[in-house]
């Protein structure tokens, strides 16, 4: 009883952090979610070979909602690049369903691995002033392009996150501002999270090792805990990107990732 209330505040605290995140920085609020989740899960003494596979799969399951709301405030403020999200939808469709097969036949310390890995690259974008740094002012139109789609969405399925930390410096390095950057990853996160969520959910069913509450590798409690306070807050997270001056909750996020990484690569090395 007493992890069931454990882990319930700590997915509405998660909640709440995750989804300004993911409204105000472009970053997917699946940075916050998957290690709390993870350490969560851990507590409660779920094995350690599924463990951030449930995380991973909660994370995505709840990025729906999430990706959504934030979305639909980004459209409103026409910050979404549509004809964009078209071209790409395909792509990052196949990387997202490719990257839940995978994860579903890897041991979970390789998924910590890929976390880590990514996570400190993350923080090393945020922490270094890199934002205006662009290659282009315009997406090449050569199809080895369509590489970065896949590549998102493979990856972002892997983390758990929406995708928004890896296509926002993508969109921008090749001349998108940064606002509608932010926007097109929103939905982004709506195309991965989808088809990701489901090829969890499918991989996941029958192993005896789920804990109570599971629907394939997502749980539900989480689930249920998660999607309303992302959502609701998502929208708060869109707004303030609008209005503030991001710099120094970005190097105070850019820490917290780096603390993450640390973490999560010597859980990697030592189990």
């Amino acid at each position: 009883m007493h992890e069931i209330i454990f882990l319930g505040c700590a997915m509405l605290l998660t909640g709440v952090v995750a989804g300004i995140m993911a409204g105000l920085l472009g970053v997917g609020g699946g940075l916050v979610i998957v290690p709390m989740l993870e350490f969560a899960l851990g507590f409660m003494g779920v094995d350690t070979s599924i463990r951030m596979q449930i995380a991973v799969a909660t994370s995505l399951a709840t990025i729906i909602p999430t990706s959504i709301a934030s979305s639909r405030a980004h459209f409103k403020k026409n910050s979404v690049d549509l004809p964009l999200a078209k071209k790409w939808t395909p792509w990052i469709l196949a990387g997202s369903l490719a990257g839940a097969w995978v994860a579903s036949q890897v041991h979970s310390n390789v998924l910590s691995a890929v976390f880590a890995v990514v996570t400190l690259l993350v923080a090393v974008k945020l922490i270094l002033p890199l934002d205006e740094k662009t290659l282009t002012r315009r997406l090449p139109k050569h199809p080895a392009i369509y590489s970065a789609p896949t590549l998102i969405g493979f990856i972002s399925t892997l983390m758990g996150i929406g995708g928004g930390s890896l296509s926002v410096p993508v969109l921008t390095f090749f001349g998108e501002s940064v606002h509608r950057a932010v926007g097109t990853a929103a939905l982004f996160g709506f195309i991965i999270a989808v088809p990701g969520t489901l090829g969890f959910i499918y991989t996941g069913l029958d192993n005896p090792l789920l804990p109570i509450g599971s629907a394939g590798f997502v749980s539900l409690i989480g689930f249920a805990l998660l999607a309303p306070t992302t959502t609701l807050t998502a929208p708060l997270g869109a707004r303030l990107a609008h209005k503030m001056e991001k710099r120094h909750l970005t190097l105070l996020f850019g820490v917290f990732l780096l603390v993450v990484s640390v973490r999560m690569f010597t859980q990697t090395f030592e189990s």
